[in-house]
């Protein structure tokens, strides 16, 4: 570090040099947020040589309008503690399945301590808060903690106090949403998922309205620490927008597990029991009694009451931050990036946006553009889901060409072992008949997401068919189904124009 920061303030002293008048602002760009895009970009941009600030609430492991902490949702009340339930809630299933393989603990699962979980895993999102504080600290860039206001193109009050900057980033994340339309939802007892991390006790029975990424995996994680689990939903299958012979699979899974699935019912209205005991969700269709009924209906960008509209920054209907695309807002010195502006409300996309701001800003090759081609993403559902690329319906709608789809489902090697299973996995491949380009990869099943993020690098360099072809399989093992796909089970497309 010693020998880094010489270097560092030669580059600090090349980028002021070069500012056109920076030398008027406390900082060359202020960050609103320390969430993963915020901290990426602040990073980055210090490392390009300018001077960066970074403000955040105070740390806090529950949420509230007053608390935040470095780190922002994906580490404190998001994907990290969330994965690490999801891991603990796997192991119901690898107790109940070590009598098959030899461990005689005659299928009995120990008693689960709920307050141990959530010590752990408060002290493991405090150590990583920790280490976000400390990359930013290492990189250069001065922590100011408080609540920021934007007041004017190139400045910011925070707690009073007025800082100024060339460059504003807002980086403030996004907030669950709980709809307000809907009489009751102010109930004790009433959550959404930021409130689902920190309950102080699991509860018995809990009805969870919705049907994306983070209703399906508290679902998942609920039912795998022994909760009775009623997934209540509008579609007909959940995970819309992911590829629907995933989305069937899934939630077949789910009710061969013991999940309640209750597709196609459209919420009316919470009550509360006799005495202020338990809750009912009612629905147009059907009235669910339970401990804990949980809203995960999506997330809105965190923008209100930070002076962005009174600045001169468009916002969109639902709140985002309206960018071009360089993520330049109409206010030239105000940029935004990650959640905030509602593009794709993803970790790894944030960071990648975090790091084209800094080369927008301060690199020496000028705006840069971010790529939102052939995104991975996973559900940590169980079974996980991975994909990256178009679904079959994207394909038919948008190849130009017809598409061979490969599907296939097994049981996997693990479960074949375990009686009375219902556990299989799907892997489906969607190619170009023409091109033989790999269009869209998706997979249900054990280790999907590590498995799609090989397959990822592979789509972005372009594979074919035929390289998936001509590459040997690790054997035994479920990912060797997808170099092993020889004959299409269906040839769609394209759409008629």
């Amino acid at each position: 570090a010693a020998r880094a920061a010489p270097r560092r303030q030669a580059r600090r002293a090349a980028a002021a040099s070069d500012s056109n008048g920076a030398e008027e602002y406390d900082y060359d760009v202020i960050t609103i947020g320390a969430g993963s895009g915020g901290v990426r970009a602040s990073r980055m941009a210090a490392a390009a040589g300018a001077r960066v600030a970074v403000c955040e609430m105070p740390y806090s492991t529950k949420a509230s309008d007053t608390t935040g902490g470095v780190g922002g949702t994906c580490v404190i009340r998001g994907c990290v503690p969330k994965k690490l339930m999801h891991y603990g809630a796997q192991l119901h299933d690898a107790f109940a399945d070590a009598p098959h393989f030899g461990w005689k603990n005659g299928g009995a699962t120990p008693p689960e301590e709920w307050s141990a979980l959530l010590a752990n895993k408060n002290k493991e999102i405090t150590r990583l808060n920790g280490i976000y504080a400390r990359l930013l600290g290492n990189a250069g860039v001065e922590m100011i903690e408080g609540h920021a206001r934007v007041t004017g193109p190139n400045s910011v009050s925070i707690n009073g106090r007025t800082v100024t900057a060339k460059n504003i980033l807002v980086a403030t994340g996004s907030t669950a949403s709980v709809p307000a339309n809907i009489p009751g939802v102010d109930l004790p007892g009433v959550i959404n998922s930021d409130q689902a991390l920190v309950l102080p006790q699991r509860p018995k029975k809990v009805v969870i309205y919705g049907s994306g990424f983070i209703a399906v995996e508290f679902a998942g994680i609920f039912h795998g620490y022994g909760s009775e689990v009623h997934l209540v939903y509008r579609a007909d299958h959940p995970l819309r927008g992911f590829d629907d012979d995933c989305r069937k699979f899934l939630a077949e899974q789910y009710a061969a597990k013991g999940v309640h699935m209750h597709p196609g019912e459209v919420p009316k209205e919470v009550t509360e029991g006799p005495g202020g005991e338990g809750l009912t969700l009612v629905t147009d269709k059907a009235t669910y009694d339970a401990d804990v009924v949980m809203f995960a209906t999506g997330r809105k960008p965190n923008t209100a009451g930070i002076g962005l509209e009174e600045a001169g920054v468009e916002l969109g209907r639902k709140g985002e931050v309206v960018v071009n695309e360089h993520n330049r807002t109409r206010v030239p010195s105000i940029w935004a990036v990650g959640d905030c502006i509602g593009k794709v409300m993803l970790t790894p996309v944030a960071l990648m946006e975090g790091m084209r701001f800094a080369e927008s800003a301060f690199g020496p090759d000028g705006p840069a553009v971010p790529n939102y081609d052939l995104i991975p993403a996973a559900v940590f559902s169980d079974p996980e889901l991975g994909t990256v690329g178009w679904t079959e319906e994207q394909a038919i709608q948008r190849a130009g060409e017809p598409v061979d789809v490969y599907l296939s489902t097994f049981k996997p090697l693990k479960y074949t072992m375990v009686e009375g299973t219902a556990q299989r996995t799907l892997m489906k491949m969607i190619v170009g008949k023409e091109s033989d380009k790999v269009l869209g990869v998706h997979m249900v099943g054990a280790d999907a997401p590590e498995i799609m993020q090989g397959i990822g690098v592979a789509l972005k360099a372009g594979a074919t068919k035929a390289h998936f072809d001509a590459t040997i399989g690790i054997h035994p093992s479920a990912a060797e189904e997808f170099v092993t796909m020889r004959t299409p089970s269906r040839t769609a497309g394209p759409a008629k124009l």
